[in-house]
């Protein structure tokens, strides 16, 4: 707590008033609406109640100017000693020596152009309505330029809340990640999909390749587990007589942190009976030609300094075409000892024994291919290896019906004509068993349920899951995921390596 406003709040106390009010103060408008409307007078601003930060303070003798922020921006306000003549300690005392930048004020006046031209609240009646005991770090402005004095990503990542206070951009991106999954939701509601909610303590983990985190349950003494996707869930649905489910969801994977990755991260996953990959491509390419539409207006974006066009139709490329075209080789003709040597030609040095050679053809997939795809690229046909709950290819048995769709150089969506031989199913996840008995943290767990799920039988699906954080991340123009999740999760505040000093 601040020294010199823990003074003022007891010079506030003295006078008697409460700087922590109970009373409610109900508002009628905002910034923004003034700002828009007024201009047009299309409301009446003869009376406006609105209430926000105290965000500057230019005090001019009898008259004095001010900002207020509120959530939707900034407004200017002016105040007038006369309009207080039977309180003036109003002005005197409360307004020009007690009220800090970041007190939350409740304001009454009216609306009117200064002789410069700025649309301006002539404040009649003004009360506080939370004193703010910590200084804001508010923009400064020299002759040179202005500059933020809250800039360290980690404090603003860990101190949202003064991040969101200083940095109206960030609140508009958050309003823009609102927005992105509200046009996604009206997409699938518009064509009758239903919205549903499955387990995110689950007893068995499943539908990804991903180390879970776990958990106990002590009442019913069994181990739980963090959801890494709801894929097998929803694919009960399916089986159970939904034609058409998805679901936003929650979760959670004990893994690295960078850029693109977040241990806890929000996709959405949607299943389709009767409908394949192929089908699936096209219902992706005009969801999010409506989602951009919808959110920014138009299908062209820009990220990290390239203008992403996401008006369809999107290129398509095969797995291994894919690989050739970047590498000049055929990969599947080449030993483990050549994939190796590949990689290692192009800077990519992997550990000696910790790589199949499916898992060296995936390598070369990740570090090299997948970066040189910048435009929206759809991913055909992957090795049936990575694909344990794909369907076989209809034309190639050792290849599966998915694709991914990358984007800037990450994936952004994966999709399958769903597996619902439930014989071919066992023997898949048999195989997972296999790695994970010889060390495979990531390969997938048997699931026996879902298993006898299967054998009731699941009729032909297209199955998808999108990434949400991604896709904000692609259309905001953001740097890395912890600029999209409110609350990123971060080293504990000791080991920080910023501070606000």
């Amino acid at each position: 707590m601040d020294p010199i406003r823990s003074a003022k709040l007891a010079e506030l106390q003295q006078l008697g008033i409460d700087p922590f009010p109970t009373e409610p103060f109900p508002i009628n408008t905002t910034a923004a609406d003034i700002l828009r409307y007024y201009p047009h007078q299309k409301l009446d601003f003869k009376s406006v109640r609105l209430a926000g930060r105290l965000w500057r303070k230019r005090l001019m003798g009898k008259a004095s100017f001010a900002v207020l922020r509120d959530e939707s921006g900034d407004i200017q306000l002016y105040f007038q000693r006369d309009d207080f003549q039977e309180k003036p300690e109003l002005y005197d005392i409360l307004f020009k020596k007690l009220l800090d930048l970041g007190d939350i004020i409740g304001v009454e006046g009216f609306v009117f152009t200064t002789k410069t031209g700025e649309i301006t609240v002539h404040v009649q009646r003004f009360r506080l309505l939370a004193k703010c005991l910590q200084p804001l770090p508010i923009e400064k402005a020299t002759e040179e330029k202005v500059y933020a004095a809250f800039t360290d990503p980690e404090l603003r990542y860990r101190m949202r809340y003064v991040d969101l206070i200083v940095h109206l951009p960030v609140r508009k991106l958050f309003r823009q990640r609102t927005a992105i999954i509200q046009a996604i939701r009206d997409f699938f509601n518009q064509r009758g999909y239903v919205e549903v909610e499955t387990p995110i303590l689950q007893p068995i983990y499943g539908g990804a390749f991903a180390r879970p985190f776990t958990t106990y349950h002590h009442a019913l003494e069994m181990e739980l587990f963090l959801r890494i996707s709801n894929e097998l869930y929803l694919k009960r649905l399916i089986i159970g007589g939904f034609n058409a489910v998805y679901e936003f969801s929650k979760d959670f994977r004990n893994e690295g942190i960078d850029r693109y990755h977040n241990p806890e991260f929000t996709q959405v996953e949607l299943y389709v009976a009767y409908r394949d990959y192929l089908w699936m491509m096209e219902l992706v390419e005009a969801l999010l030609e409506h989602v951009t539409q919808a959110v920014l207006g138009t299908t062209k974006v820009q990220y990290g300094g390239h203008e992403i066009d996401f008006s369809p139709p999107y290129t398509r490329k095969r797995y291994y075409e894919a690989i050739e075209e970047v590498v000049g080789q055929d990969v599947r003709c080449l030993s483990e000892l050549e994939l190796r040597a590949l990689l290692e030609k192009r800077g990519v040095l992997l550990p000696s024994s910790s790589y199949e050679r499916m898992d060296l053809i995936e390598q070369i997939f990740d570090k090299l291919v997948e970066p040189v795809l910048i435009q929206p690229t759809f991913i055909l046909d992957y090795p049936i290896e990575l694909s344990p709950l794909a369907k076989r290819h209809r034309s190639d048995p050792e290849l599966t019906e998915r694709f991914e769709l990358i984007v800037a150089g990450k994936e952004l969506a994966n999709a399958y004509t769903e597996l619902n031989d439930p014989i071919d199913q066992r023997q898949r996840l048999e195989r997972q068993a296999q790695r994970r008995a010889a060390g495979g943290l990531e390969s997938m767990p048997m699931d026996e349920d879902f298993l006898r799920a299967l054998e009731y039988g699941m009729p032909p699906t297209a199955g998808l899951g999108l990434g949400i954080d991604r896709l904000v991340m692609f259309l905001c123009d953001a740097p890395s995921i912890q600029e999209v999740l409110l609350f990123p999760l971060l080293r504990p505040e000791g080991e920080r390596k910023g501070s606000l000093s």
